[in-house]
């Protein structure tokens, strides 16, 4: 279980065996079938996993998984986001030092303090208030071992608490804190707030690393704006 006093103040935590090896293998023929029915050159990542894939929807919801949210979020923590993403020898990417700033809604609602529109698989996604940011949750789980040659996600402890960061800001906090690699092996999962600074390398021996990528909240949104899968 996580510590809810240590992850507050570094803005992570690995968290081993959160899956059975029987559930990482349901949740594998799942993303084998996504990816046949995906168009070709999308296979790296796939989004919208909460309306597409049944499978994904139980596991976001499951008690191996709602447990470790509740006890950062509370009782009241609903799923709102699910990605795959996949390294592979044909899409070995690298991602540069960046915070996870746009939530998926279910239509474009103009809204004060809400930036940066877009939309990403036809589905309508906005950069909210940092403080909105700073009571969530992401949870990515691992179905493959990930180790220091597969481009594990490395992070910079701390940089959550500082709210929405600028390059200038991001590269004093990269000065000021040393990185962490997050190897975890397969089940396992990386707890993180989505304001933690991360970055990832391209892997130097590329294989497989598949992660299902689960985003929580606990509060709806203001006004008439709602998560795209708002469960109310």
């Amino acid at each position: 279980m996580i510590d809810r006093t240590t992850f507050e103040q570094s803005g992570f935590a690995v968290v081993p065996d959160v899956l059975t090896a029987a559930e990482v293998d349901t949740l594998l023929v799942a993303h084998a079938a996504l990816e046949a029915s995906q168009s070709s050159g999308r296979h790296a990542g796939i989004r919208n996993l909460l309306q597409e894939s049944p499978t994904v929807a139980v596991i976001a919801s499951s008690s191996a998984v709602i447990p470790l949210v509740a006890t950062l979020l509370g009782d009241g923590a609903f799923r709102v986001r699910a990605l795959f993403f996949d390294k592979t020898p044909d899409a070995n990417w690298k991602v540069p030092w960046h915070q996870d700033l746009a939530i998926a809604v279910r239509e474009r609602v103009d809204t004060e303090d809400f930036t940066g529109w877009s939309v990403k698989d036809e589905v309508p996604h906005v950069h909210p208030p940092a403080a909105i940011l700073a009571r969530m949750v992401t949870v990515r789980l691992h179905l493959d071992d990930c180790w220091a040659e597969n481009g594990p996600l490395r992070v910079l402890p701390g940089s959550h608490r500082h709210g929405r960061l600028d390059q200038e800001a991001i590269t004093r906090c990269r000065s000021e804190a040393a990185e962490v690699v997050c190897t975890i092996s397969r089940g396992g999962a990386l707890v993180m707030r989505p304001l933690l600074l991360h970055a990832s390398s391209a892997a130097t021996h590329p294989a497989h690393r598949r992660v299902l990528h689960l985003e929580y909240a606990a509060e709806p949104l203001p006004g008439a704006l709602r998560w795209a899968n708002d469960p109310g």
